[in-house]
Parts: C-alpha cells; structure tokens; sequence
C-alpha cells in the first residue's frame, strides 16, 4: 500500500472514531467549540486564532466600491437590495450570531452571543446558554427572548433560514440565559451545531416605532438604521450611492477570542457605482476602493500595470485556498419547457469548450469542475461502488442507466477534431429530444418552434463567460443570447425564478447538511428566494438530501454525498464552468498584514489594519497628483 494511501484511510479512520465519540462524550455536557468533522485545532481551550496579530492597532479607514445600488437595510426578506455590510445569511457587520464559524477550520464554530451549547444523544434538541456579557448598542442585554423571537420571525420571512431550520419546530426559554431549540425529528447530527449560525436580531426595536411614530416591520424593507449588536454601526448613508460603517468603541465582544487582532478598521466606507469601468478606474486611482478581489483572468494577467502598481503603492498578491470549491455553472431553469428533457441539457453541455477558453482568455489559470463537492473526499469520482452503490442500487430503475456503468466525464477541447466530435453529439443528442436543424436553425420537429433562450447577466464579466459557448451553440442552431441588465433588476429576476440561465456559484461545505434543501429540494424549487436556481424537483435527490441531513456517521455521510454529486451530474442540471483555488487580491499599500492568513479562505481582511503613517503618505501623495 502506498503511503499516501495508508494517510489518508488513517486520516478516516480517526475522523470516523471522533465522529462516534461525539455522541457519547458530548451528550448533554455544555461545550465552546462545535465541530462536524474532527476536533477543532484549537480543542476546547480555543484563545484566539493563531494568524492573528493580538496587538493590532485599531484605526484608519477601509474604503470599498460596491457595484449597483441598494435599498435596505433588511437582508432576510426577499424584497429589497440589502446594502453594503449585510447580509443575507448570518450577522455581517451590524448583528452577532449565537457562534462564530471559525476563519481558518471548516465546519467549526467558536462561542459569541452563546458561550456554550449542547445537546442530547439521540440529537433531538440543542440548549445555547447566553453570556451574561451580551448586549445591543443601546445598552439593552441580549435575551433569552431576543434570540426566541428571531428564530420565529427568521424562519417565517427568510428563505435561507426556513430551509436552513426546517426540522427546528419551536425555541423555548428554560432559564434566563438558555434557550433550548426542538426538533421534529431524532438523528439530525449537524442540527445542534449549526443552531450557532442563527443571528440574534433586537426584538424591542423591531416592535418598536420610527421617529415619525410609525410602527416597525420586520417583514419589509426599510431604509432606517437598525440597532445592531455587532462590532460596527451605521454612522451615515446616502440611499443608493453611499454607506458608511462606524466601529463600535464599547463593542461587547471585543475581547472574546474570535473578535481578538481583528475588526481593526474605525470606518468602513462602501461607495456605489454602476459600471465595472468605474468601478476598476475608483480602484487604479485611490481614495475610494483600498482593496480589490480579482475575479477576472484577463485583469490579473493584464491590467495591473498602472503607474501606482509600477510605484510599489498597489500591491499584487494571491492567497492559496485549501477550502472547498464552488460549482459555478449555467444554471438552466428546468421551470422553463425548454429545459426539461435530459437528454437536452446533456447537449447543451457539449459544445462548451473549457479548453479553448481557457487557454485563449483565462491564461491557463482555470481548472474545469467537475463535481458539486469540488477539492474534498465528498466529491465522487470513477464508478459507484460499496456503500455508494448499495445507496444508488435502491433507485436504479429511476436513474441513468449510464450512471452505473460509465465515469462521468465532461469534453475535453484537446485537439482540432474536437469540437466537430462533441457537436455532432450535440445534435444527435437534441435529435433523440425531437429537435432538428432546418435551415440552420434547431426546430422542434413537431411544432417548428426553435431552440432559443437567453442568458441573463449583469456585468461585462458575464460577456466573457459567454461567448465561446453562445458561439458553438449557434454553429447548431441554437439561438442562445446573452442579455445585461442592472444589479437590481437581476436580483429580483434571480429571485423570482424568472430567467432562462444565469451563472451561478453553490458553495458547499466539507459537511453538508440541512442547507442541501435549499440548493436541491423540490419544496425550494418553488420557493422564491431560493438557491434552488435549476429549478430540481427529483424525488430521488429529495430522499439523497435527507439521508445527508440525518446521516448515521461520517461513513454514511460521504457515501450518501458521493451519490447525490453522481446524481446531480448525471441529470446535467448545469453546465459546469471553472474554479482557481486561489484568491487574488490587489491592495493599496495602507494595511498592516499578519505574516500568516488563514489558508481555509484564504485572506481574512478583518485581520489585516490600516498602518496610519501609510495612509497619510498614500493620502498626501495621490491628492497632490503626483
């Protein structure tokens, strides 16, 4: 046996027996750390991260250009454009959650509103206990009550949330500082940790009143400054254009240890603008966007040239991943006809050449996906086989034949017969569907009607993405099209479901769970707001999601996600695109830097601080012009 090969089934081996040893030593025992995978590097006695600078100085104004515009300050509802600093899933910069997920570990999370959790054996329930210590920026304690109101009006109004907590049936108070969550189902390993993303909204403020007497509502938009918990506060805003975040000085959880040597910014100032040309000319220019994270290939390769770049006053770096990959793909919306055979998705998938473009417009820095799970063990791979097998086997008659027998395998553009070879699959493909090519063009051969839909995008980066595939698509007949809009006609069209395909990204975790609904469930394919954007309604991945969500170990969890990853793609719901295990960031030379990052994300900005004496210098130097 190879020795690689001996680490890795040691590696499980352990993995396995922590897993089971969680049941037995974490039953109703209070515990700070939460972890799904293996114990946290930190173990219970967690300080602080070991990346961070504990004595970084606290300062100094991080500026940021956001593109679009907004129109609220409420992210867990549907309606509305959430500004800068919120977010829709978790606390962002104004409100604390019960744990903190850790920056430089997956599936691990460290204490905040809560200072412990635990739970029963057969995972029935969770208990948080509060610290005394937590409390709004009026003053007022974060209660038992805040934390039991916010899980009811969440679940109610917030897509994420209802899906996120579908087993979670009530929150009961059993003390003054523990709120205890029930389940409707036993067996749900993940549900007690995860009860640490809930943020902890104030409840006396939202059933309060404005200024103007008029009473709050937590159910639609609202452009009045909310009373947070977090580290930072809405200092100003102009609606639309501009907002701008203050730190908190008496911040309660300043000294907690996932707080220590971060957060060091005293202002965070978040400028809008329409345009990515705007946008990148802010940025080259200074002064109002310090950092730039870096999506695009061609910019990275050939963009950072300008005088501040030569001067040594920009700085280029990129910061290795070790996380899990995202799938970003077409996203083709099967609520629309035109999508609903397979056998037309897979010919869809065909005449994308990855090669080509990665090659000619990305530099060769993009790796193809190949898997919803990319870059961890859940990702499946050659033919299904022990427990995956035994898993599949129950649905065989409702599957791909295929799926069984062949490795799913995505074209390769290798060579100048390619492209003929994948697109004359393409059309027998579409043939077997009841399509044909008349005229040039691809008709349903019973109605005439022609294969033609639009790609929804919001900015020039869409254009890149697709070009190539727009143009083998034509070279078939299919009249596909790319159509920009402004940012927030696209997030209310994605929102609504009302799009042919969009590019989208899922992020997965290296321990899925209940957040598989939303992606996956037939119930969230109807659910405006949902990440559900192929629009999947499978009775098989149904029963695949929850066998994930109450998986028996970490044996039966990888096994099951490995048949859910072959299931998904063997349905060709999108056409995956690409990921680069790396970040790129270009930054003003202002900040002060750890010399270690996380590795897990790869930067964490809210370690880094402004060095003040650079900032004055940078400030004197690019105002004069010189």
């Amino acid at each position: 046996m190879k020795v690689g090969r001996f680490r890795t089934l040691f590696a499980s081996a352990l993995a396995l027996a922590f897993t089971a040893s969680l049941q037995a030593s974490f039953a109703d025992d209070w515990h700070t750390t939460s972890s799904l995978i293996g114990p946290s590097k930190y173990g219970e006695n967690f300080q602080r991260y070991d990346y961070v600078n504990p004595d970084a100085p606290k300062g100094g104004t991080y500026n940021s250009v956001v593109q679009g515009t907004f129109d609220s300050f409420n992210p867990y509802i549907v309606q509305g454009s959430p500004a800068a600093g919120f977010v829709q899933f978790g606390g962002g910069l104004l409100y604390d959650t019960l744990m903190e997920q850790a920056t430089d570990e997956g599936s691990v999370s460290h204490p905040l509103i809560a200072d412990a959790y635990k739970y029963p054996s057969d995972y029935s329930s969770a208990t948080y206990r509060l610290d005394p210590r937590a409390k709004w920026h009026d003053g007022q304690p974060i209660t038992t009550e805040d934390v039991i109101w916010s899980f009811q009006v969440l679940k109610a109004n917030s897509p994420m949330y209802s899906r996120y907590f579908e087993n979670v049936t009530e929150a009961v108070a059993v003390s003054d500082r523990e709120v205890e969550f029930h389940f409707n189902q036993k067996g749900n390993r993940e549900l007690p940790k995860i009860l640490g993303d809930l943020v902890v909204l104030p409840k006396h403020w939202w059933e309060g009143t404005d200024a103007s007497g008029k009473k709050r509502d937590i159910t639609r938009p609202t452009l009045e400054p909310p009373l947070g918990s977090a580290a930072y506060k809405i200092a100003s805003f102009k609606p639309g254009s501009e907002i701008v975040w203050q730190r908190v000085p008496d911040y309660w959880a300043a000294k907690l240890p996932v707080k220590i040597g971060r957060e060091n910014f005293d202002t965070q100032r978040f400028t809008y603008m329409l345009d990515d040309n705007a946008a990148w000319q802010a940025f080259t220019k200074g002064g109002l966007d310090d950092i730039k994270p870096e999506n695009s290939s061609k910019k990275w390769a050939t963009f950072y040239d300008f005088p501040a770049i030569k001067a040594g006053d920009v700085i280029k770096k990129e910061f290795k991943t070790s996380s899990p990959e995202p799938m970003q793909a077409f996203m083709l919306n099967q609520r629309r006809p035109l999508f609903q055979d397979r056998r037309v998705r897979e010919a869809l998938t065909y005449p994308y050449d990855f090669q080509t473009m990665n090659r000619t417009l990305f530099f060769n820095y993009n790796t193809r996906t190949a898997s919803y799970f990319q870059n961890t063990e859940l990702a499946s791979s050659g033919l299904p086989q022990g427990k995956e097998l035994e898993i599949l086997e129950k649905y065989r008659d409702k599957l791909p034949p295929e799926l069984f027998t062949q490795e799913f395998k995505l074209p390769v553009y290798d060579s100048p017969q390619a492209e003929r070879k994948y697109l004359k699959q393409a059309v027998d493909l579409f043939a077997q569907a009841g399509w044909v090519i008349k005229g040039g063009k691809m008709l349903n051969a019973k109605t005439g009607q022609p294969f033609k839909f639009e790609i929804l995008g919001w900015n020039e980066t869409d254009q890149v993405l697709t070009g190539n595939w727009i143009a083998n698509l034509r070279k078939i007949g299919v009249d596909a099209s790319l159509r920009i809009i402004d940012q927030t006609q696209y997030i209310n069209r994605v929102n609504n479901f009302d799009y042919d395909v969009i590019t989208g990204q899922l992020q997965q975790s290296e321990s899925p769970g209940n957040e598989q609904r939303d992606f996956w469930s037939s119930k969230a394919a109807g659910t405006p707001g949902s990440r559900n954007y192929a629009g999947i309604k499978d009775p098989v991945i149904d029963a695949l999601v929850d066998r994930i969500i109450f998986a028996t170990d970490r044996d039966d969890l990888v096994a099951t996600t490995h048949a859910l990853d072959r299931v998904l793609l063997w349905n060709y719901y999108v056409v995956p695109q690409f990921y680069r295990a790396v970040v790129w960031l270009a930054y003003w030379n202002k900040f002060g830097i750890p010399e270690k990052q996380p590795s897990y994300r790869g930067a964490d900005i809210d370690s880094w601080w402004i060095d003040t004496d650079k900032e004055k210098a940078l400030a004197a130097k690019y105002k004069s012009g010189n």
